[in-house]
């Protein structure tokens, strides 16, 4: 089966399809507990990580890498939590955190903006006015938010496997929708994709392990061997060389670690 994915938007039907969809396949609700996991982990505030997703990076993020640091962080968390599939992620960017893998179901769940305005004022309470400014703030961080990092518009349609409006439809005319989808033979997952999903669940590890000193290092990983490009002043630093051995030994999964120093890393490397 899939591991899939429903786009949060700045509407609560989202998770109400997500839920539903949950509960008629059997699989686990993966969402903020995401966050709480990552924070234990990496011991950086759920707030933190939550801005990371969402925030579009100012100048100060773009020169401390900060966001780079916090996004390696949730994304190897991610991994992990959905290496056994059986998961449906409501959340940020989960179409992009998990790219890469062929049996991720991606779904976006749109209205229109009138419809969104009204119902954040009736979840909410709060004016038309106010519910239509922080409905467009949200939109607006998101797509700066995914065109700096991934750069691409999170409204290209093309990112998505599946995109329902939610306007005529009702909530269970799109659970049944994804449900269909996900019982499709396109989507079942196969031994291959188990052992791609736990190769980048270990590049992902290794980079979060890396990104806070050597930001710049991009990780492969093929049958648990891993290829990291580097510079070659890092492959030769005395730190760099201390954690990779510290990975390699502590690590299960990792059958050999080698870097390839000067050479430029693959499109598909983290």
């Amino acid at each position: 089966m899939p591991i899939i994915t429903i786009s949060r938007g700045s509407h609560s039907m989202g998770k109400a399809v997500a839920e539903k969809v949950a509960a008629k396949l059997r699989y686990y609700v993966l969402s903020r507990d995401l966050m709480l996991k990552a924070s234990d982990k990496f011991h950086v505030s759920q707030q933190t990580l939550l801005q990371a997703l969402h925030d579009a990076p100012g100048l100060k993020d773009r020169y401390k890498n900060t966001k780079q640091i916090y996004i390696a962080y949730v994304r190897a968390t991610l991994l992990e939590m959905v290496a056994e599939d059986n998961v449906v992620y409501h959340g940020l960017a989960g179409h992009l955190l998990l790219k890469g893998l062929d049996h991720v179901l991606k779904i976006r769940i749109i209205a229109n903006l009138e419809s969104r305005v009204m119902r954040k004022m009736r979840e909410e309470g709060i004016s038309q006015h106010d519910a239509r400014a922080v409905i467009l703030k949200d939109d607006d961080q998101r797509k700066k938010w995914t065109r700096k990092i991934y750069s691409v518009d999170p409204t290209d349609n093309t990112l998505y496997d599946m995109v329902i409006c939610i306007d005529k439809l009702s909530v269970d005319d799109a659970v049944e929708f994804i449900c269909g989808a996900a019982n499709t033979k396109a989507f079942h997952s196969t031994e291959a994709c188990l052992r791609k999903t736990r190769d980048l669940s270990l590049a992902c590890n290794v980079k979060a392990a890396l990104v806070a000193e050597f930001p710049e290092v991009g990780i492969t990983c093929e049958y648990g061997n891993l290829l990291l490009y580097a510079t070659e002043k890092t492959a030769h630093n005395g730190k760099f060389k201390k954690i990779l051995a510290s990975l390699k030994q502590d690590t299960p999964g990792i059958f050999n670690l080698e870097v390839h120093a000067g050479v430029p890393a693959p499109l598909d490397a983290v």
